[in-house]
Parts: structure tokens; sequence; C-alpha cells
């Protein structure tokens, strides 16, 4: 690696942290002219090129950084959760200095960009990002929306996920190292089952069913007749047809339908894992009423939802322009909230924080280690996007910024 030359590129930047916001850079950076800058130990920040900072020029913050490496324009040698760590720990920091950036430090920024030969034209935007259209939450944009995320492939998934394709929080009940994910869902869906009660012959409504994970198993081991409805096409193919392979098509259905469609015959219990993200806030009160009516009285239902805190309701600005454009998290309280004033009685909440932390490192774990697999299944720029989104997402977990909960409640 060529050592720090007076005026090189990673200098300069370093030089620039620590006058902005006192402290120096929290992870190791190379710049593309061979410079290099702070710990030399840890992770490292590749910039590749001049666009990558471009990227952040334009597009200031998580989404320029998003884009800039989705393109590999900048990369990350060593842990990419480690740098993440050390990045969100001096974003937190710097978040409690008080006052905003001045004329002088936008005058450095200047003269920083002009220096390193940064400014130019808008780089053009990674061609995976999400661009949604229409009115937020109509029925038009948020099957757009969900085809974006959930209709790039099952093949993608099958690699991915566990044999159900179950793409939630699992549920970990062992250390033993041959304890795997695929056990943990197993846990999750055996432990939503017996919450709800599930026996031979009942009624299950599965309103988000994904690839049927739930749906199946609930008819596999506890005898039920399941519905899921889902607004992702290659999903609802691929329910259909697992159940069939199982020789389950007698007792399980699947339609390509949206929550706010659902009526006719109730059911004896409703399940909706990690789907209630998905509806928007102004239409929550309006999901938990059609969660409500599709229930027979004293029927069950399990929620299971991620949660945040505070008030940034969304995934950040990565999250929402590359995985899941529109999603809406709010504090645990708030849905609570929400299922009463739908008529619900709240038997218990569990968090399962912990759980998803485990989950995701799962996930990473496999794409990481079938690297050349994963990057034939859904090509480069998307397999970057997936590596920062499951580095992202575990470390959000593991600090506590999302949350996830199973909450019961019955109708009465």
């Amino acid at each position: 690696m060529a050592a720090n030359r007076r005026g090189a590129a990673a200098e300069r930047l370093e030089s620039v942290v620590r006058e902005l916001f006192g402290v120096g850079l929290p992870v190791g950076l190379t710049a593309w002219d061979g410079s290099s800058a702070g710990p030399a130990d840890g992770p490292r920040v590749l910039l590749r090129n001049r666009r990558a900072l471009r990227h952040v020029l334009y597009s200031p913050g998580e989404l320029g950084l998003a884009r800039a490496f989705v393109r590999g324009d900048l990369d990350v040698e060593g842990d990419l959760t480690e740098g993440l760590r050390r990045c969100w720990e001096l974003a937190d920091v710097t978040a409690r200095r008080p006052g905003r950036l001045g004329p002088a430090q936008w005058a450095l920024l200047l003269r920083t960009a002009i220096g390193l030969g940064v400014l130019g034209p808008r780089p053009r935007r990674p061609t995976t990002e999400a661009r949604p259209r229409g009115v937020l939450h109509s029925r038009r944009r948020d099957r757009a929306v969900i085809a974006h995320h959930y209709d790039a492939g099952n093949e993608f998934y099958e690699f991915l996920l566990d044999p159900r394709l179950a793409y939630s929080s699992g549920y970990w009940t062992s250390d033993d190292p041959s304890y795997t994910v695929a056990n943990a869902q197993d846990d999750k869906l055996e432990l939503v089952c017996r919450k709800l009660g599930l026996t031979e012959g009942m009624r299950l409504l599965d309103v988000g069913c994904g690839w049927g994970s739930l749906i199946c198993y609930a008819a596999e081991h506890h005898g039920v007749r399941a519905t899921g409805v889902t607004l992702s096409a290659r999903q609802a193919e691929y329910a259909r047809r697992r159940a069939g392979e199982l020789g389950l098509a007698d007792r399980v259905e699947v339609h390509l339908t949206d929550y706010r469609d659902l009526d006719g015959d109730r059911y004896d219990a409703v399940a909706s894992i990690e789907m209630g993200e998905h509806v928007g806030a102004a239409n929550y009160p309006m999901y938990a009423a059609t969660l409500h009516r599709m229930l027979r009285p004293q029927g069950s239902l399990l929620l299971q939802q991620m949660s945040r805190p505070g008030p940034a309701p969304g995934g950040g600005a990565f999250i929402e322009s590359y995985i899941a454009p529109d999603m809406s998290m709010v504090p645990v309280s708030r849905t609570l909230d929400h299922l009463e004033r739908a008529g619900f009685e709240i038997r218990g909440v569990e968090a399962m924080r912990e759980h998803y932390v485990r989950t995701v490192r799962a996930w990473a774990a496999t794409l990481e280690q079938q690297w050349p697999e994963a990057v034939n299944l859904a090509g480069l720029e998307q397999a970057r996007v997936w590596r920062l989104y499951l580095a992202g997402g575990a470390l959000a977990f593991e600090n506590n910024r999302m949350g996830v909960n199973q909450i019961l409640a019955r109708k009465v």
C-alpha cells in the first residue's frame, strides 16, 4: 500500500473530517491515487475513483454512500459490519454536537472537492434502485413496491434462505453448532402455531404469506386448512407449487390478493408475519380492522412485526431506496394501540430482537461464503445491495435501532 504523500487524497479527506467533526477517521481509507489514512487495523474503505465522492456530493449522507457502494465505486476491505459499526458510532457522536455546518465549513468542503477533482456531472444511479410512482400506498404502487423486492427471482431466495423460504426472524432455541437457521425457522413456525392454538380442522389465514412457509407448515404438522394471500406473483406461484409437492393441495390455497380486498368467511386464526411494516401509517387502522374482521369471535391473531423507536419510522435512505420503499416501522406501543382500537384484546408480547441478529447473520454468512453464486443469481449490483443490507440489518437489530416482536391478540 502506498505511503501517505503530502496533499494526497486520503490525507486531505482525513484532515477535512478532523476539522469538521473534531475526530479522526473511524476506519482506514485508501483513495484512488494509492494514498492511505486512518487506522491501520480493522476495516478499510476503498475509494476506487473520484466518482465515489461525487455520489456523496450530489446525495449527501447515507444514500450517496450506498449508491457509491452498490455501483462498486466505493468498497470495504475486511469486515463490513465492523466498518458500519465504527461509522455509525461516529455519526451518533457528531449528531449530538450542537449546530449545523456553516458557511466556513461548506466552503472547506467545496475547496476540497475542487482540489481533488471531484466536481463533475451527477453519477448515474444504480439500476437496482427502486423508483416507485403513484399515490403512496395505492394498490398499484404497493404491487410495484412488493414486486421490486420479492419478484426478483425465487432462485435467489432459495439460495439465501432456509428450505421453507421463511423470510422473517427465526426463533433460536439452541447454541449447538449443528443448529442452523433452518432449525430456527422451524421453531419459529411451531411457536406461531402453538400460540395460535392450532388443531386439526381449524381454518388459518396468513396475510402476507410469502413463499408459504407458515401455511404449509401448519397444514402439514397441525392439520389445519390454510389460506395465504400475497401481492407477489412469484411468491404465490412458488407457494402453490410447494403445497402440491408436499401433498397439501387440498388443505392449502394461495391467493394473489391485496389485504384490503379480503372478505368472506371468517377464520379460526389469523397470522401476519412481518407484513404490517408495508401497509403504511395512514392505512394501519384499516389493516388492523381487516385482521379483526377476518376472525371469528374468540379467534386469535399472531402478528410478528418489526419496530423502530423514536420519530423516524422508515428503514433509512438505503432501505427505502433499495429494499422496502414506503416501509413504516413504529414503536410496538403504537401497534398495540391500533390493535386495541380495532377491537383486539392483547394477550401477549414477546420481543425477538436478538433472534433477528442471529437470523440475519446466518443469511449474511451464506451470501459471503457463496459470493460467486449470489452474483450469478442476482447480478453484481443486486448482490452488493444484499451485502450492504444484511450487514447493516444485523447491526441495526444488535444496537436496538430496530426491534421485532410477536404480538398475540384475541377477538372479543
